[in-house]
């Protein structure tokens, strides 16, 4: 198992809890994801499972109108062209070894409209377009792609906005049947299932994972 991040002592903090391997990556760098697939075929051998989870957020909440030019920039950078990448070069190795998995990282905001957060909808709709699209192209290979959505999840991307608006920590929860967020495990468990053989003829869904929020 291999983890990749851009933050370093994160991510060296997450692979030592797991006991995993870690190598940096900007997945924004297409030549950066083909040197990196590279060396996971040099090392392992093959590349069953690849989970693309890199992402970001808005610095500034507004309208389309207002919306910043760099914002708009780096979030596809990030979201939409980093998980390219990564199906890109990952599927050349996993056409070429006869299978493999992949599990990509979207967000309800790929699935229904989002205010005031246009890159990160663009991005996170295009994420669940590419699942969908690379998943038909493959599925005859072999190869399955899938994406789970999750709606709003106790993180570091979730607390930029409380930080930025207190008042949404409360507001947001009367929006969700269940009236919590969701827990980071929660998303795990459901990235794992996917990625695991349990899920052997599924291919293409976007799971939803929201506490009710979309109904």
């Amino acid at each position: 198992m291999l983890v990749t991040d851009i933050d370093e002592e994160s991510g060296r903090t997450i692979a030592a809890e797991i006991e995993s391997e870690f190598l940096p990556l900007d997945v924004r760098s297409s030549s950066a994801v083909a040197e990196l697939i590279t060396q996971v075929i040099k090392q392992y051998g093959q590349l069953d499972v690849m989970i693309n989870n890199a992402g970001i957020a808005n610095k500034h909440m507004v309208k389309t109108a207002d919306h910043s030019l760099d914002d708009w920039d780096q979030v596809l950078a990030v979201n939409q062209s980093g998980v390219f990448y990564c199906m890109k070069y990952a599927l050349r190795q996993m056409i070429q070894q006869g299978h493999g998995n992949i599990v990509n990282v979207a967000s309800l905001a790929g699935l229904k409209a989002s205010g005031r957060n246009l890159a990160y909808s663009a991005s996170k709709f295009a994420v669940v377009g590419m699942t969908k699209s690379a998943a038909l192209e493959y599925a005859a290979k072999n190869i399955r792609i899938n994406c789970v959505c999750p709606g709003y999840t106790q993180s570091a991307l979730l607390e930029k906005v409380f930080q930025a608006d207190p008042f949404m920590r409360d507001k947001l929860l009367r929006y969700i049947p269940m009236r919590r967020y969701g827990h980071a495990e929660e998303i795990a468990e459901a990235i794992l299932w996917l990625a695991s053989d349990k899920t052997s003829f599924m291919t293409g869904q976007a799971l939803g994972l929201d506490g009710g929020l979309s109904l």
